[in-house]
């Protein structure tokens, strides 16, 4: 990073001297006001809450324009990729800075293909749980239990291990999602098949049982890795700074990916298509599409307390460029299986079509986002509508792994430790218990 010509002059009207703070460029975004040396010389700290003006690193992995509605992962336009790669060559890519050559790309997949199978002692951890409980709850666990089973990668500081690691977490997270899935639902689980491309072996893993074969539906498979690539890194959200504040300590990769996993589950992250399907079944619950102008109506009171779940976005202030592909991919599943007339489908659609047209959500830019979309078609797959977060968990740890990666080899890393504004009591005297 070099420092531009350009300085920002902090000054104080108490009488304190100026201070100038170096400002760097990205390549592309905004420049970034370097703040590091302020408590040393001032005894200030800033105060963001939310980090929602602080770049807390620098990367070269993804980026964002919510005004565009842009995401480029290493430059790449998201529609390009989604279009012209795979799931594993967008995981190259991610993993290595450069989308792979045909000998790259098949030592890749060779590589992650046999690396699908589970430690057999994992089906005995799973079996702790009970079988209502949450896949989130679940993959928590498994993925935080894998440190136990691997420990040639567990130092994050080893970039052998790292890679390993790597490799195995992509490979592992589709067998132990579909395994915390048949153990709901009191199915046998069923091993990876190498013969099978990444995306396919998962829905297999899914859907087939030992006593039928299943042949996976190539339009459900393409809408599958689409997903995937979609939803393979975001910049620094919520659960990806976590993976790095949680890596930044130098604990493993595998507790990292957890920490990942568990800030996921929260219901306006990860949660956010789970609670587009849970919107939509109550409306259907309350009287389908017929009753979607009074559901409306309700959204755009602002004292009904009901809200537009699946719609918008806290980045994207223009259409959510991955909504855009997931659309095109739900109205294709949806036309391949026959269930543009199953009522909870006619009724997302009746909803995306107010949202598009309707002047209340297209001046506040209230577009359907890629969770709304995402949704529909996971349960048009046969998808429970509580396992869609494990899925986000899957196509994310490629990110989260390559930006841990990142910031271990970044020089300038430390571990992360946030500053606070204290508004508590001031130091006071324990008085003896007969007199408080």
């Amino acid at each position: 990073m070099t420092p531009s010509d350009v300085k920002a002059t902090l000054s104080f009207s108490d009488g304190s001297p100026p201070m100038d703070l170096p400002i760097y460029k990205g390549s592309v975004g905004p420049d970034v006001i370097d703040i590091r040396k302020l408590y040393a010389q001032t005894g200030k700290f800033t105060y963001d809450p939310g980090f929602l003006s602080t770049a807390s690193c620098n990367s070269t992995i993804t980026y964002i324009d919510g005004d565009k509605g842009e995401l480029l992962y290493r430059g790449y336009p998201i529609e390009q990729l989604a279009t012209n790669c795979d799931f594993l060559e967008t995981c190259h890519l991610l993993l290595y800075g450069e989308l792979p050559n045909a000998a790259q790309k098949a030592d890749f997949d060779h590589r992650v293909t046999h690396h699908t199978m589970v430690n057999e002692q994992m089906q005995f951890f799973l079996r702790g749980f009970r079988r209502d409980a949450h896949p989130m709850a679940v993959m928590t666990g498994l993925v935080g239990a894998m440190s136990a089973f691997y420990h040639d990668s567990t130092d994050i500081n080893n970039p052998e291990h790292r890679e390993i690691a790597a490799i195995r977490l992509i490979a592992k997270m589709p067998t132990l999602v579909a395994m915390a899935y048949k153990y709901s639902i009191g199915q046998p689980f069923i091993y990876p098949r190498n013969d099978l491309g990444y995306t396919a072996n998962f829905m297999h893993m899914m859907f087939a049982t030992p006593c039928e074969k299943y042949e996976p539906n190539e339009v459900l498979v393409r809408a599958m890795e689409r997903i995937f690539i979609l939803h393979a890194d975001h910049e620094q959200n919520a659960s990806t700074s976590t993976v790095r504040l949680c890596g930044s300590s130098g604990t493993n990769p595998f507790a990292a990916i957890a920490a990942g996993v568990a800030c996921l589950w929260g219901p306006a992250h990860g949660g956010a298509n789970e609670a587009a399907l849970t919107m939509l079944e109550e409306i259907q619950r309350n009287g389908g599409v017929e009753k979607i102008g009074e559901f409306i109506k309700q959204v755009k009171d602002k004292n009904s307390g009901v809200k537009l779940m699946g719609f918008g976005h806290r980045v994207y202030k223009n259409y959510d460029p991955r909504a855009k592909l997931m659309r095109e991919t739900c109205h294709e599943v949806l036309t391949a299986l026959g269930l543009h007339d199953d009522p909870l489908f006619k009724l997302a659609m009746a909803l995306e079509k107010i949202a598009l047209e309707d002047d209340y959500f297209v001046s506040r830019k209230l577009y359907p986002n890629v969770d709304f979309y995402s949704g529909i078609v996971q349960r048009a797959i046969g998808i429970p509508v509580s396992l869609f977060t494990a899925i986000f968990a899957l196509a994310r740890t490629v990110g989260w792994i390559a930006q841990l990666n990142e910031m271990i080899g970044d020089p300038e890393y430390k571990i992360g430790r946030p500053r606070q504004l204290f508004v508590g009591a001031t130091a006071r005297d324990v008085l003896a218990i007969n007199k408080r």
